[in-house]
């Protein structure tokens, strides 16, 4: 029978890294909260645009991957807080280091659109049917 050794950690490094992490994560009930004090912040859902539609944080705004290297909406005056699916999902984490490279203050959202569903928070839903007229009237003023 094999013995696991339990590993102690170094204390300094561990303090470093939660400071990192409160600095830069925040999870869906802070989210509301800082949504409905009016804090400084920009809500991005990197998540496919159908998804977003489907449903997603009210005010947040969409920025799927294919759109990332012209980051259009994002904030550099507020922090943009970044969420994808899951709390497995790194696809907002991807998101943050491609902004932040770019010289955008970031955060992400802990649990993803998940998380925030299963705290029961609002969600708003996209009007399918009025983006299909409004891309209609578009598609017919081109004509």
């Amino acid at each position: 029978m094999t013995q696991t050794l339990t590993r102690i950690h170094d204390p300094v490094r561990g303090k470093a890294y939660f400071e990192d992490k409160l600095a830069f994560t925040t999870g869906p009930v802070e989210l509301s909260h800082m949504i409905k004090t009016g804090d400084e912040i920009l809500v991005v859902d990197v998540r496919d645009e159908e998804d977003y539609a489907k449903g997603h944080i009210p005010g947040a705004i969409n920025l799927p991957r294919g759109r990332w290297e012209d980051p259009t909406g994002l904030s550099k005056e507020r922090t943009n807080i970044l969420y994808c699916y899951t709390q497995t999902c790194h696809l907002a984490a991807n998101a943050a280091l491609a902004f932040a490279s770019k010289g955008f203050p970031v955060m992400e959202m802990e649990g993803g659109f998940e998380g925030w569903k299963k705290a029961d928070l609002d969600v708003e839903r996209e009007d399918v049917n009025r983006l299909k007229r409004a891309a209609d009237r578009l598609i017919h003023r081109k004509h």
